[in-house]
């Protein structure tokens, strides 16, 4: 009783740490395959918008993009 009781536990501890190297190796590769926003994409974004942006308004969008993340 109280040894399937622990062998549970121990499989409960393994799983979360396996899932844990798979989930961050799944999420490091989708960051390598799918970039995050950078300033060329803010660029287009707001002159698609009809603006053309100066250096300091794509610093402020992406300053408040990282704080946010």
């Amino acid at each position: 009783m109280l040894g399937d009781i622990l062998l549970i536990l121990l499989g409960l501890v393994i799983g979360v740490i396996i899932g844990f190297f798979v989930a961050r190796h799944i999420f490091s590769k989708q960051l390598k395959e799918h970039p995050p926003i950078n300033e060329k994409m803010i660029e287009a974004m707001m002159t698609s918008m009809g603006r053309k942006p100066s250096q300091k308004q794509v610093n402020q969008v992406m300053k408040q993009m990282t704080r946010y993340m």
